[in-house]
C-alpha cells in the first residue's frame, strides 16, 4: 500500500478512536493541577467506572466548574476525546447529599482513595456505582453506621472487581460450616485452621456466612470482617499503605 492511501486509512481510524460521552452519572473522587489553570479529575461513572479528565480553565475565577470538582460532588458530566485522559467538556450538579463533616468526611476520602487504587480506569461496574452512592449518604447519617458503611463498601468493592474470595465455600471446595474456623489466605480464600494462629487473620464460620448473606451487623461479625477485608485489600495494594489511614492513625495518636 502506497503512502497516499495509507495516510488516510491511519486518519480514519484515529478519528474512529475518538469517544464522546454526555450526561453520564459520576461523582468526583479527586483533582489535582494540571498547569496553570486546569485540573486532572478522576471521576467514578456509571457506565465507565473510573475515568480521569482534564478540566480545562477549570482553576480560573470565571470558570462555570469552580466549586463543582470536589470530592463527593454528584454530577452528570461529558467528555470526549481518545486516550486514557479525556477532556472535560460539561458537568451539571445533581445535588441530593448531605455533605461529610468530621470522622464521616476522613471515612469518605478512605473509600475514595480505595476506589482510585484499587479499581482499573474504563472497568464499569453499575453495582459499585449504586454502592458508592449508599455509602456517601450512609456516612453522612448517624455516626453508629460509619463502620458497617465502611465495610459494606470494602466488601463491595472486593467483591466487584473478583477480589473476594468465596465465603461459603472453602478453598478445597468443602462447604464452610458454622462451627469451624478458617484462616483468611488473600490468593486462595478460607482455609480450615488447624489452631490458633496468632499470626494469621482468621473468621469463624459463622462470620464467613453471614458476609456471605451481606449481615455485618453483629458485634463480632463486624470485627472479623474488619481484620479479613483489611487483609485482602492490604495484599492487594502490595502493602502499600493508604495515605487516609495513615492519617485516621496519626490524628489518634494526638
Amino acid at each position: 500500500m502506497n503512502e497516499a492511501v495509507r495516510a488516510p486509512a491511519a486518519a480514519a481510524r484515529r478519528r474512529g478512536a475518538d469517544t464522546r460521552v454526555d450526561l453520564q452519572p459520576a461523582f468526583v473522587l479527586h483533582t489535582y493541577p494540571w498547569r496553570e489553570t486546569s485540573l486532572i479529575v478522576e471521576a467514578l461513572t456509571r457506565d465507565h467506572g473510573r475515568v480521569a479528565l482534564v478540566a480545562r480553565g477549570a482553576k480560573r475565577g470565571t470558570s462555570q466548574l469552580r466549586g463543582l470538582l470536589t470530592p463527593f460532588s454528584a454530577l452528570a458530566i461529558g467528555w470526549s476525546g481518545r486516550g486514557e485522559v479525556k477532556t472535560l467538556i460539561r458537568a451539571e450538579w445533581t445535588g441530593g447529599l448531605v455533605p461529610l463533616r468530621g470522622d464521616a468526611l476522613l471515612a469518605g476520602f478512605y473509600v475514595n482513595e480505595l476506589i482510585v487504587r484499587l479499581l482499573a480506569r474504563a472497568d464499569a461496574h453499575p453495582a459499585l456505582f449504586v454502592s458508592y452512592a449508599r455509602t456517601l449518604r450512609l456516612l453522612a447519617g448517624d455516626e453508629a453506621s460509619l463502620e458497617f458503611a465502611l465495610r459494606r463498601f470494602e466488601f463491595d468493592l472486593l467483591r466487584e472487581i473478583g477480589y473476594l474470595p468465596a465465603l461459603d465455600v472453602c478453598a478445597d471446595g468443602r462447604a464452610v460450616a458454622a462451627q469451624a474456623r478458617y484462616r483468611v489466605d488473600p490468593q486462595r480464600g478460607l482455609v480450615l485452621a488447624a489452631g490458633r494462629d496468632s499470626e494469621s487473620v482468621s473468621v469463624s464460620g459463622t462470620t464467613a456466612l453471614a458476609m456471605a448473606a451481606g449481615d455485618f451487623a453483629p458485634a463480632a461479625v463486624a470485627s472479623e470482617a474488619r481484620s479479613m477485608l483489611r487483609l485482602i485489600i492490604r495484599y492487594h495494594l502490595d502493602g502499600r499503605p493508604l495515605n487516609t489511614r495513615r492519617i485516621l492513625r496519626d490524628l489518634k495518636e494526638l
